[in-house]
């Protein structure tokens, strides 16, 4: 007959790795990550969690007669950073998720 798990120990693992959790969601939060568009001309700063934090543009960026570059420049550094709070995420998140198939992890 198989030996029974441990429920104590297994709950005092589960606490442990939500604990690690927390504190990689809070180190997330903090750190920023930044995404570019037009060789710099457009950069949008996101937290690590995806926090849009702040959004810079050159002012050579800014034709008023071609609005819709600028609005596809905005667009493409918001993505930017945001694959990049996402890598970030999965570098710091992965390694406490992995093999759990846990969503977006």
């Amino acid at each position: 007959m198989p030996a029974q798990p441990n429920m104590q120990q297994l709950m005092k693992q589960a606490q442990q790795m939500q604990q690690q959790m927390m504190a990689a969601q809070a180190e997330l939060a903090d750190l920023e990550v930044e995404g570019h568009a037009g060789g710099g001309l457009v950069r949008a700063t996101m937290s690590g969690s995806g926090e849009l934090r702040s959004l810079q543009i050159d002012p050579k960026a800014v034709d008023p007669e071609d609005v819709e570059t600028l609005q596809d420049l905005v667009v493409a550094a918001v993505r930017d950073a945001a694959r990049a709070a996402s890598d970030l995420t999965q570098d710091k998140m992965g390694p406490l998720t992995g093999g759990l198939g846990l969503p977006g992890f």
